[in-house]
């Protein structure tokens, strides 16, 4: 979502790096360069003029201009004002409160309200061990109520089906009390869009809210949308007294003013922040993270979350007793390991965590992202025997294999090429620490070209 952004401040905080003085015309004129930056992302005005005017104070005042690194002093204000523009971290949502939590989501149409419901009932489940139940209350779009109900199976949520004609109040009131008879202890109801703030959408779901005591009221924002993200959030906060924000779409092609104006504007927390697609691509917002990737210093930390949450450790400890009993390294193991990656998002998702220069240049352009599912392709062409003793796959397996997998036969070649590189690699894991077996395993990357 800060592409842009984190592009033209770090072109503004770079010439700052490694510098021994700064005047107070250098300091002028790289917060020109930061506002304009701000400016064209849609940030706010009055955000822009917030965050300039406190990054000036401090760094003209003794905090930067007597730092014996004054550059490196400059860059650490800069990142610690965009994170107060941001606000606090997520909380996540508030639970405390008796069974069952009631929230309520709100926003304009297209928001990814619906989508954004889902994500949190797996939240729920996977991180809090809670039992929610989805309803939805918007009977003005015919498939909303569909595709609810398929997410929610596709979640392993509870969904409240309403009784045919039921109003949105009724709807609301019926998925609570359907929630207390059968013992679920959060009810998520995702209420009607709408393409534009108006009164009688914000009369429904103030009634709703009413007549549900809603614990958390939740603003689904669309991170493309600019100031009328912004604008929409005022509306919705006066007619709802909002709880909190989630930003969907973070992922997009987004200059990211939703995020760094939606908080200072309206003094609600940004909670979580959706980052894909995929059901579980929901990351609590940590605006300290955020504002040390728009600077080019990496989040290494929710990289780390990522990866733990993401892998499945118990086919990682069934691969580490294999190794250690001796067993080799085969075709299964590794099509594992390019299923994680692809779940992870990939390489160059994993990448854009990652602090500046952190990689080679150009070393993503070496990472063909669908080789990842072509290689998946090769290997479930293969035969188990295959798999386990690919010593035996010989040319005519190979044209076979091949042709199964739609894919030339030098793909094929390659793959196992890769594979036997890993493989020693893996034989002299016993023994090693993990930073040589990380460097041996340097430019064998999962969907990495690798040797021709």
């Amino acid at each position: 979502m800060f592409d842009m952004l984190a592009e033209r401040l770090g072109k503004a905080v770079d010439s700052l790096r490694g510098r021994g003085r700064l005047t107070e015309e250098n300091i002028a004129d790289t917060l020109r360069q930061v506002r304009m930056a701000l400016l064209e992302a849609d940030v706010a005005v009055a955000v822009v003029k917030s965050f300039t005017d406190s990054a000036r104070a401090r760094a003209i005042g003794t905090e930067v201009m007597r730092s014996l690194t004054p550059g490196q002093s400059f860059i650490r204000v800069i990142h610690e004002e965009l994170t107060r523009v941001m606000g606090e971290p997520g909380r996540g949502l508030n639970l405390r409160a008796p069974p069952p939590v009631v929230v309520l989501l709100a926003g304009l149409q297209g928001s990814g309200k619906t989508t954004t419901a889902a994500k949190l009932a797996r939240h729920l489940i996977g991180q809090h061990r809670r039992n929610p139940v989805l309803a939805s209350t918007d009977v003005y779009r015919p498939a909303a109520m569909t595709q609810l109900e398929r997410l929610a199976g596709q979640v392993e949520a509870a969904y409240f089906r309403p009784p045919a004609g039921a109003e949105p109040v009724a709807i609301a009131v019926a998925a609570v009390e359907h929630a207390r008879r059968h013992m679920h202890d959060v009810v998520i109801i995702d209420t009607a869009g709408r393409l534009h703030v108006d009164r009688e959408m914000m009369d429904e779901v103030r009634a709703i809210d009413r007549s549900v005591a809603a614990h958390e009221r939740l603003f689904i924002v669309d991170s493309m949308a600019g100031q009328d993200a912004v604008k929409a959030a005022e509306s919705f906060d006066a007619a709802l007294a909002l709880t909190g924000v989630i930003l969907t779409k973070a992922d997009g092609d987004a200059r990211g003013g939703a995020a760094l104006s939606v908080r200072h504007v309206t003094g609600k927390p940004i909670l979580f922040v959706g980052v894909g697609e995929k059901i579980d691509a929901l990351e609590v917002f940590h605006p300290e993270r955020v504002a040390a990737r728009i600077l080019g210093m990496g989040d290494m930390l929710s990289l780390i979350e990522q990866v733990q949450s993401g892998a499945d450790q118990e086919r990682a400890e069934r691969l580490a007793a294999k190794l250690t009993k001796g067993r080799g390294f085969d075709l299964r193991d590794l099509r594992d390991q390019l299923a994680e990656f692809k779940r992870m998002g990939g390489i160059a998702a994993l990448a854009g965590k990652l602090p500046a220069n952190a990689l080679p240049a150009g070393a993503l352009a070496q990472v063909d992202e669908n080789s990842i599912r072509r290689q998946i392709g090769i290997i479930d062409s293969m035969t188990p025997d295959e798999r386990r003793q690919p010593a035996i796959i010989a040319a005519s397996r190979k044209r076979r294999i091949a042709g199964g997998a739609g894919v030339p036969v030098q793909e094929v070649n390659r793959l196992l090429k890769q594979f036997m590189q890993l493989e020693k690699v893996m034989k002299k894991m016993r023994g090693r620490g993990l930073a040589k077996v990380l460097k041996g395993l340097s430019g064998r990357l999962p969907g990495g070209r690798g040797p021709r």
